[in-house]
């Protein structure tokens, strides 16, 4: 089968290659991928920027149908449609694992960096318990963005961030700050604003500007957007601040525009080891700053309900969908931020 290696370590070695379709144990299925999204994630290890183990196929955001289930595995079928949380090789001991983080654990190995992912059209799916079904009602496609999905409902409203009445502002106009916005909205946000740059223009930031639940859009590198928290805030701030871009200067805005007692939930990764970081503005305004990584098992019942609901536009936000031979095309395109969401199909 066809196959997206990442091959060695380095910034680049990702190829197509052929390799063997997996063979799965008792206690594995095996998962016949119908659509993988191509995650922030994947695009920092083609940068060589997070943690991998090489060569290992990419992809983690997928959806599909089990192709084979094996001996011991019990509450599943051939044909069962389903999404899954890559929690998988968490070592279940640990004080993180034994308290429920298992997403967190130092020694789990998720698909698409630390085992085989879902950018090929067979996946090899060691624990079945982390498996999620999916309606009939929604597409393969839709599906997966559960995973991105669940990771925002997660930081936004398992966490406690957003409160009905909210002013919250969202630095980064891609998939997850889009949907973090959309989310903080239908989660009792009174105003939602999210900004970006000039290179947002294009693509992003006319999505947000046709999205009714986002009420202002603001490209920073030609509008006052610490004059407009001010007047909507009557010079309070925002009440929480969602960093979804991993960018220096958005944390710089974020500490700008936040109330006193206010909250910062960071999603976005910055892709470096260190970063210029406003602390002691951050500090002199007594904010609660809450770092997130993955998702908890609530999340993705939440998320699969969301889109199943209607409630984020998968239509606009998927930009480019295609064959896993357009990847080097997508790739390029979601650098360059000419796209706005990625994602391989596979015997659709």
């Amino acid at each position: 089968m066809r196959a997206l290696v990442k091959t060695m370590k380095g910034k680049g070695f990702i190829e197509l290659r052929d390799v063997p379709a997996p063979s799965i144990g008792d206690a594995e299925v095996l998962i016949d991928v119908k659509a993988c999204g191509i995650c922030g994630t994947d695009l920092h290890i083609y940068n060589d920027e997070f943690p991998y183990y090489p060569p290992v196929i990419l992809g983690h955001e997928f959806s599909g149908t089990i192709a084979a289930v094996g001996g011991n595995v019990k509450g599943w079928a051939v044909g069962d449609r389903v999404v899954g949380e890559p929690h998988t090789m968490a070592c279940g001991i640990c004080a993180l694992c034994r308290t429920g983080n298992r997403q967190i654990c130092p020694h789990k190995r998720s698909p698409g960096w630390g085992i085989d992912g879902a950018f090929a059209p067979l996946m090899r799916w060691p624990e079945p318990g982390l498996l999620h079904r999916i309606p009939e009602s929604l597409g393969f496609p839709e599906a997966a963005l559960a995973e991105p999905l669940a990771n925002v409902v997660t930081d936004v409203v398992l966490s406690r961030t957003v409160m009905a009445g909210d002013v919250v502002a969202v630095a980064g106009p891609g998939p997850i700050g889009i949907m973090a916005a959309l989310v903080a909205k239908h989660a009792g946000a009174s105003t939602v604003i999210i900004f970006g740059v000039n290179d947002d223009e294009e693509t992003r930031l006319t999505l947000c500007r046709s999205l009714p639940a986002i009420d202002y859009v603001v490209n920073v590198q030609k509008e006052d957007l610490a004059k407009l928290v001010q007047d909507i805030t009557s010079g309070r701030g925002v009440d929480l601040f969602i960093e979804a871009s991993g960018a220096r200067a958005a944390m710089q805005t974020g500490a700008l525009i936040i109330r006193k007692l206010g909250t910062v939930t960071a999603i976005g990764l910055t892709g470096k080891p260190s970063i210029e970081f406003p602390y002691d503005t951050f500090m002199m305004k007594s904010v609660r700053y809450q770092f997130n990584v993955s998702t908890k098992f609530e999340s993705w019942d939440r998320a699969i309900r969301i889109l199943d609901a209607g409630l984020i536009p998968h239509d606009r936000l998927l930009s480019h969908m295609g064959s896993i031979d357009q990847w080097q095309e997508f790739f390029d395109a979601l650098l360059s931020r000419r796209a706005l969401k990625g994602m391989f199909l596979f015997n659709l």
